[in-house]
């Protein structure tokens, strides 16, 4: 993860700064680059930590102590750890030890501000219900290490992260940290959609720390290497910066809703909605409710129509391609920073019928949202960005697409490679419109259960607020038809 946060790296016009100490009698030199740590101990192999790794560095001068903690995996496949070292530095090298403590520590964190103050959400329930041992065990001794200040909340039911989102005292916190899966945050931003002054809610930036079963806005900001690593996440709460993301309005019933990742119909609200009490399995459950579904096979009885704004696959893709060079990281505009209004108004009218499509195939699924990964084993909308204004659409046809289609589709989901199959519809569209034409069925937002009645939806462009170290969706996607060939 830290290796390509290319924007919270400092200048590499800085000069190297080495220091000498002891550790258990052994010999340790730090050697200070404007990009890393390069830890060597005694007669060991040096060891690299990035910058963005390290979260603390000091020196004790009475104890003539150098302290410095990082996260680093200590094997090539495993999660992040949390390593202290602690050094014995000559009395001569004392004033070294304190400029290099303090120069660390300032490349370390360049313009990103120590010791955030952090509202930690933790819903004991959530996923396998080990959110509060992983946090207590792996998660609060990074953040503490660090120096942030914790304002912890445990969950006791569904509803308590709406209540305390939409009162959240504004200014007072740095982020909020969701420890759970994506139905906490889903909760939390509808609290912030129904706070006093909602614009200013919605600037707290949100940081996932994935102990759910799916985890998909954790796999969408820390990749699927790192997005169900809470280490990882803890890095990112600490280092991250404000990354200004779409959200989703959806009105039903005259009663709006916000989403940020998802709503799925047919076979795909079925295999979520439908495995609730397999929440044992983490996420598997996702796979195993898809060939559940693949036995019943039926169509979904809805009518979509939708706004569109761009169906040419070729192009999308290029566009995903270019947006990820030109990406850097970006300040909340002024004129948002400033608003305490409402929410946005909406700009497509219920009862509008002019420029929009109706979808004319049979559906086995519609699968609407943001962001790339649904769960770790489907990029779902592989050329989804954070803040184009456009909600990316799968709409899966059953017209000549059959169980062994499904099922030999699915092999390459993990990386997208659904995108590039031509049955599959993929579009992107200022807004989409669903009519039930049957009485029952599944509507999942963000995986929670929705009424199966006619909704409408449409973005709500940069409004919500994510941390991130990269500063864009970290989901690699490639062309595989280019690459067969």
């Amino acid at each position: 993860m830290a290796e390509l946060a290319p924007y919270a790296l400092p200048s590499t016009s800085m000069s190297d700064i080495d220091i000498e100490a002891q550790i258990h009698g052994k010999v340790t030199r730090y050697c200070l680059t404007s990009t890393a740590l390069i830890i060597t101990i005694g007669n060991k192999k040096p060891q690299t930590v990035p910058l963005h790794n390290v979260i603390a560095a000091s020196y004790h001068p009475d104890a003539r102590l150098l302290k410095v903690a990082y996260v680093l995996r200590k094997k090539k496949k495993g999660p992040l750890e949390l390593v202290h070292l602690d050094g014995q530095v000559e009395g001569s090298r004392a004033e070294a030890a304190g400029k290099l403590a303090k120069t660390m520590l300032d490349w370390a964190y360049k313009d990103i501000k120590l010791h955030r103050r952090l509202k930690v959400l933790i819903n004991p329930h959530g996923g396998v219900g080990k959110a509060v041992a992983v946090f207590n065990k792996l998660v609060e001794p990074v953040l503490r290490t660090a120096g942030c200040s914790l304002d912890v909340v445990y969950t006791k039911k569904t509803g308590d992260a709406y209540e305390i989102a939409k009162s959240l005292p504004l200014g007072e916190f740095d982020a909020l940290l969701s420890v759970s899966g994506d139905g906490l945050i889903h909760e939390v931003l509808n609290g912030f959609a129904n706070h006093a002054y909602p614009r200013k809610a919605f600037q707290t930036p949100v940081a996932p720390i994935p102990t759910g079963s799916g985890n998909g806005l954790s796999l969408n900001i820390l990749g699927i290497e790192d997005g169900f690593d809470v280490v990882a996440a803890s890095l990112n709460a600490i280092k991250g910066s404000p990354m200004p993301v779409d959200v989703f309005s959806i009105v039903q019933n005259g009663k709006q809703t916000v989403s940020f990742m998802s709503q799925a119909l047919g076979l795909m609200a079925d295999l979520d909605l439908g495995t609730e009490d397999l929440r044992w399995m983490g996420d598997s459950r996702f796979m195993y409710g898809l060939f559940r579904g693949l036995i019943k096979f039926k169509s979904c009885n809805v009518q979509l129509s939708y706004k569109v704004v761009e169906q040419d696959k070729r192009k999308m893709f290029d566009n995903f391609k270019s947006s990820r060079s030109q990406t850097s990281s970006e300040s909340i505009p002024q004129e948002i920073q400033d608003a305490d209004s409402s929410l946005p108004k909406s700009k497509v009218s219920l009862d509008e019928t002019e420029g929009w499509t109706i979808f004319s195939e049979p559906l086995l699924y519609l699968y609407a949202g943001k962001g790339p990964y649904v769960a770790r084993d489907f990029m779902a909308f592989p050329v989804s960005l954070p803040d184009d204004g456009l909600i990316d659409i799968v709409a899966q046809s059953t017209t000549n697409f059959s169980r062994t289609d499904v099922l030999a589709s699915f092999g390459g989901a993990p990386k997208g490679e659904l995108y590039w199959n031509d049955s599959l519809h993929y579009l992107k569209a200022e807004a989409y419109r669903i009519k039930p034409l049957s009485k029952k069925g599944y509507l999942s937002i963000d995986g929670e259960s929705y009424p199966f009645e006619e909704f409408q939806v449409e973005v709500l462009p940069r409004l919500a607020t994510l941390l991130s170290s990269y500063g864009y969706y970290n989901a690699p996607f490639d062309d595989v038809k280019a690459s067969k060939q």
